[in-house]
């Protein structure tokens, strides 16, 4: 052991500067806040959205129209997307919910809607949401069932 490879302990030494513990420490005194303003008071939490005073943008911007909070937002999968998987031979005969999401067509959380573009002529009993008018149609034309949840 000699003076060149002299270390402290493990755990002994930290890293982080300690501000306001004094003068000495290099950072005492305002505690790197500054002087004086909001931002060097203790306490102070910016809000969000806040701009000094200024007209926030939020309340700037002009609003108009409506927004439905209660507004259900569907998945929508073509007949012709369902007619694909068919002849890639991913889907045989049933079409759930389960079905969808193992061919990453829908989110597990996902209301799914069944429409009508495209033409289907496997038989398919299909299980979902809902189903837009054609769709329907074209399932039952095939020799299908279209089930809703």
């Amino acid at each position: 052991m000699q003076l060149n490879n002299l270390q402290p302990a493990k755990g002994s030494v930290k890293s982080r500067k300690r501000i306001g513990r004094g003068e000495g420490s290099g950072k005492g005194g305002t505690s790197t806040r500054g002087h004086k303003g909001q931002k060097s008071r203790s306490g102070y939490s910016r809000k969000i959205g806040f701009e000094g005073g200024q007209m926030p943008l939020q309340r700037r911007v002009p609003k108009f129209g409506f927004k439905n909070i209660n507004r259900k937002e569907y998945q929508g999968i073509n007949l012709d997307k369902l007619q694909q998987l068919v002849d890639d031979g991913k889907i045989k005969d049933t079409v759930t919910l389960e079905v969808l999401m193992e061919n990453g067509l829908v989110g597990k959380n996902d209301l799914v809607k069944i429409l009508g573009r495209g033409e289907l002529k496997a038989k398919l009993n299909i299980s979902v949401h809902k189903f837009t008018a054609s769709a329907k149609e074209a399932i039952e034309k095939a020799g299908g069932e279209a089930v809703t949840i």
